[in-house]
């Protein structure tokens, strides 16, 4: 399972090598902090199951925009 890195297909699901990274970090934490994984486990570790969730589509990487300080979306004028 861990081969599935070094393809380019889990890498461009996630969007980049670094988006892959910081994707399975942010998935292995909550699964350590006690979540419930989204595949079924079958003897697979935390790295494995994080792994299948991303090649499965069930898990992806957003951001949320950062937004100007002091500003809100009543100061943007509207078009």
């Amino acid at each position: 399972m861990i081969e599935a890195l070094k393809s380019d297909e889990i890498v461009e699901k996630a969007g980049g090598r670094f988006k892959l990274c910081t994707l399975i970090q942010r998935r292995l934490e909550q699964l350590i902090e006690g979540a419930r994984p989204l595949v079924e486990r079958e003897g697979r570790s935390d790295l494995e199951l994080v792994i299948e969730e991303i090649l499965q589509d069930k898990i992806t990487l957003t951001f949320d925009t950062p937004t100007a300080v002091g500003a809100s979306a009543a100061d943007e004028p509207l078009l």
